[in-house]
C-alpha cells in the first residue's frame, strides 16, 4: 500500500538539492521539495505537506494535515510509518 503522511516543512537543509527538514508527529525527516518548490524554499518553512517515499507530494492546509493525520491514527498506519521513519533516522544516526 502507498502511503501519504502530513509533514511540516521546519527547515531547508540544502538549496541546491531541494532538500529539506519535515516534522511528522515529533520525527523529523530530510524530504525532497522539487515537487512543491515554485519559489524560494525559505517560503516553504511552516507549509504543510503530504510526504511519501521522502518527496513532499503535495501542499495541504493544517487542518487537511490534522484530519488526515487522526484518520491515519485511527487505522493505525501512521504508527507503522512512524516507526520505519524512527527506524531509519536511528539507522542513519548509528544507533540501530
Amino acid at each position: 500500500m502507498c502511503l501519504g503522511i502530513p509533514g511540516q516543512i521546519v527547515g531547508i537543509v540544502d538549496e541546491d538539492r531541494q532538500m529539506a527538514m519535515a516534522e511528522v508527529s515529533g520525527v523529523r525527516r530530510e524530504v525532497s521539495v522539487v515537487c512543491v518548490a515554485d519559489g524560494p524554499l525559505e517560503t516553504l518553512i511552516g507549509t504543510w505537506v503530504l510526504i511519501h517515499v521522502g518527496f513532499a507530494m503535495s501542499r495541504i492546509d493544517e487542518d487537511e494535515a490534522a484530519r488526515t493525520l487522526e484518520a491515519l491514527r485511527e487505522l493505525g498506519e501512521a504508527q507503522e510509518a512512524l516507526e520505519a521513519m524512527a527506524a531509519g533516522a536511528a539507522a542513519l544516526e548509528g544507533r540501530a
